[in-house]
């Protein structure tokens, strides 16, 4: 066990390190080659700023992950972290792609299925699909709907500095807590293993942190946005695989839900209330909870604060709900945090919000 806690700290802080010292050369390469977000009126930022930073947080992850198994026994490049590890490179590969040269919502939407199907059919059997909902034709389609929705729940959450990059390590931490709490004597190495990929990909995102908080030095992109969006989603669907099998209860599959509600929560305000306005769901606009949040506070530090200590607490109530294997404090603690997300959604959609022109409905 002292071996293990030194290899998750040493993952950790290896992974940080990396990525902070990665990162300056990363905005020089961006400046050079003008790979740069610049101002629009939908936009926070009032100059152009590089955005390869999901090339920095992604290339920390796997460098990680592949020391996570090289030096440890008992660990392989098997199918199914070969299938994770190549679903990370294409999806970082297609938001590359979108943030140089654009891409149509056809294209990405059809990338973000493809890399699902890749971590989906190398990480689970047809009977283990066909076991979890009743049918490989119901549990499919809701695994695809959960990792390409929760992509896009990244890429629209990824508006303002320090948010989802502060976020995602929080969240990260989660399902190292997870791995942790789930370890049995049957199952350690499967969860050593969740545990130290949770920390590469903690370590990681804070250590991009500190370039990306407000005033950004430096944003995702796509690349990162997606690529985070599908390490959570991807991790979620774990999560609830394990945490079902342990209690042998389907109701833990909401586990996940739980833990990852915030995200949720964005996209299901912005799309509603965009709907409801006349507008494309799908166009970028200042319209979103951390928007609309900043606007009451004044201040981008303080929002990211308040998303930070948010998700945190999503997170302790998560894992303690785990340890107690309850089902009824799960359904409950679940239904009085979307209890809390409807009526903060109220409040924040009372708030005035920047609408550019070319986006209002027409009377």
């Amino acid at each position: 066990m002292d071996f293990r806690i030194y290899e998750y700290l040493s993952v950790f802080i290896m992974s940080w390190l990396f990525v902070y010292g990665l990162t300056p050369f990363i905005i020089k390469l961006a400046k050079k080659i003008n790979f740069v977000d610049k101002p629009e009126a939908r936009k926070m930022h009032l100059k152009s700023v590089p955005l390869m930073g999901g090339l920095s947080v992604a290339a920390g992850f796997i460098l990680l992950c592949v020391y996570d198994v090289i030096i440890s026994s008992g660990r392989y490049f098997d199918p199914p972290m070969l299938g994770y590890l190549a679903g990370s490179v294409l999806i970082v590969i297609i938001g590359l792609i979108d943030d140089r040269w654009g891409m149509k919502p056809l294209y990405k939407l059809l990338g973000q299925i493809a890399v699902s199907f890749i971590f989906i059919l190398t990480n689970f059997t047809f009977p283990e699909l066909h076991r979890m909902f009743g049918s490989l034709f119901i549990t499919l389609p809701l695994m695809l709907l959960w990792m390409v929705g929760l992509m896009n729940a990244l890429n629209f959450l990824d508006n303002m500095d320090g948010i989802i990059s502060g976020m995602a390590g929080i969240l990260g931490i989660g399902f190292f807590a997870f791995a942790l709490t789930n370890t049995t004597s049957s199952n350690q190495n499967a969860m050593a293993l969740i545990a130290l990929i949770s920390l590469s990909f903690s370590g990681s995102t804070f250590g991009f942190l500190p370039y990306n908080f407000s005033p950004a030095r430096i944003f995702l992109g796509d690349a990162g946005s997606m690529f985070i969006g599908y390490f959570l989603a991807s991790m979620g669907i774990l999560m609830a695989q394990y945490a079902g099998n342990k209690y042998n209860d389907k109701v833990f599959y909401l586990l996940p839900v739980l833990l990852l509600s915030y995200a949720i929560f964005d996209i299901s305000l912005v799309s509603y209330t965009r709907r409801r306005d006349g507008r494309h769901v799908m166009q970028g606009g200042k319209d979103h909870s951390t928007h609309r949040i900043n606007t009451v506070l004044g201040s981008v530090r303080v929002t990211a604060a308040i998303i930070y200590a948010i998700n945190a607490l999503i997170v302790l109530t998560s894992i303690m709900i785990f340890q107690i294997g309850s089902r009824e404090l799960l359904i409950v603690c679940t239904v009085l945090f979307a209890a809390f997300f409807m009526i903060f959604g109220r409040k924040l959609d009372q708030v005035p919000i920047f609408i550019p022109a070319n986006q209002k409905k027409v009377k």
